[in-house]
């Protein structure tokens, strides 16, 4: 029986915008944007809910208008969550094998799994990914499931991520009540790095950081296998607030002087002068100095950086041999590249779309790379289980046991 195109869509509830992405992954594995669907945000807060009818009414006008544009019936997605609640944290289960049996049976391994698995977490929190890392065979790493070979010990190394459960809960409600089914929910930055990272990229190191309106997202990859993930509640909007706070600019103003104006690279020759807006007729309407405007930009940002390097783990920076690769909105500012190496000291990227049809030049913006990627994270689920739920079915089950309404 020939295989038929999957429809799938990801859906991220953002603090700037609430975005929905068609896409169909073809037979033979391609990838094809059907069309996305976008609504600037209301009631959404650091990625968190805050107004549930303003962030409903969003959502439905955002589907509205995914629906038109990828000519399709949406009836479930794939949700991207995020929030400064979310944590990732890595952990090893080890097993000895008993002495009659010198194997590795799948049982061995599924029991230092779960081990593994049981990672103790505050009480209001729920489970989100359990990721498998590697695992070792009397010490020594293996990058598959050592069933079938001699060992003594067994050790499974995972990547947990968790959240507290009402924040994740306020989400899923979200989505039901439009009504929609759910997919699978997935923590952003996972999702994004599914488009910003190949495999090479995975295995010589590689981190992805993504800068929203409320939040900036990041997970590091070494060697293959994920090794860090988190998000800090600082963005872009924290910026225009920054501009808006010292110059006394309205705040759709400060936004628009720091997209149009600013630069961080730190270069001098960007600081000189008055930045200026003008209004409808061409007339200046506010001047701003130059140096004042990018230094507020320039320490924020660099706060914001140098936050994410701090939650990495010990000497992790010195091993990203691929590089830092810059995702969101607030990563198109000007000189971020050169602020971004300034904190790392490593290559600074910009992702690249791989093997994408029907891409609008818009669509290419990283605004909506998280997105896409989880188009990317539906497509390898469906690969790895035959079917489009991914890991988490038994979670959003726990943690949302009620039928759609």
């Amino acid at each position: 029986m020939a295989r038929r195109s999957k429809i799938h869509v990801g859906l991220e509830i953002g603090t700037s915008k609430t975005c929905l992405v068609v896409g169909e992954v073809k037979p033979d594995g391609a990838v094809k944007i059907l069309g996305i669907g976008e609504t600037k945000s209301a009631g959404v807060r650091k990625g968190e809910i805050h107004d549930f009818s303003q962030a409903r009414a969003c959502l439905k006008d955002a589907l509205m208008r995914a629906e038109e544009a990828g000519d399709v019936q949406i009836s479930s997605v794939f949700l991207a969550v995020t929030g400064p609640h979310i944590q990732g944290v890595n952990h090893s289960g080890m097993l000895r094998l008993p002495n009659d049996e010198p194997i590795v049976a799948a049982e061995h391994v599924e029991e230092a799994c779960a081990i593994a698995r049981d990672v103790q977490i505050p009480q209001d929190h729920v489970y989100l990914h359990p990721i498998i890392r590697h695992y070792r065979l009397d010490g020594a790493e293996q990058s598959t499931s050592p069933v079938g070979l001699y060992g003594r010990t067994i050790e499974a190394d995972f990547h947990i991520v968790h959240g507290i459960g009402s924040r994740i809960q306020n989400s899923i409600k979200l989505v039901r009540e439009i009504p929609l089914d759910l997919d699978d929910i997935v923590f952003a930055p996972i999702a994004t790095a599914q488009l910003a990272l190949d495999l090479e990229q995975r295995e010589s190191g590689a981190l992805v950081i993504d800068i929203g309106g409320g939040t900036t997202d990041y997970a590091l990859y070494l060697g293959g296998s994920i090794a860090a993930s988190g998000c800090i509640p600082v963005g872009g909007d924290h910026i225009t607030n920054d501009i808006h706070l010292v110059t006394g600019l309205p705040f759709s103003k400060a936004e628009r002087l720091k997209v149009t104006e600013g630069n961080v690279s730190g270069d001098p020759v960007h600081s000189l002068g008055n930045a200026r807006l003008t209004d409808d007729r061409g007339f200046a309407e506010v001047e701003v100095s130059r140096m004042v405007l990018n230094e507020l930009i320039r320490q924020r940002l660099e706060e914001v950086l140098k936050l994410v390097r701090a939650r990495l783990p010990a000497g992790s920076v010195e091993r990203i041999g691929a590089g830092v690769f810059l995702t969101g909105g607030t990563s198109l500012m000007r000189g971020f590249d050169q602020l971004a190496y300034d904190v790392f000291g490593r290559a600074i990227y910009r992702p690249e779309i791989p093997e994408i049809t029907g891409m609008q030049a818009g669509f290419r913006d990283p605004r909506y790379a998280t997105g896409i990627g989880l188009i990317r994270y539906a497509q390898l689920m469906e690969a790895e289980h035959g079917r489009p739920r991914g890991l988490l079915g038994k979670w959003i089950r726990s943690i949302w046991p009620f039928g759609r309404r």
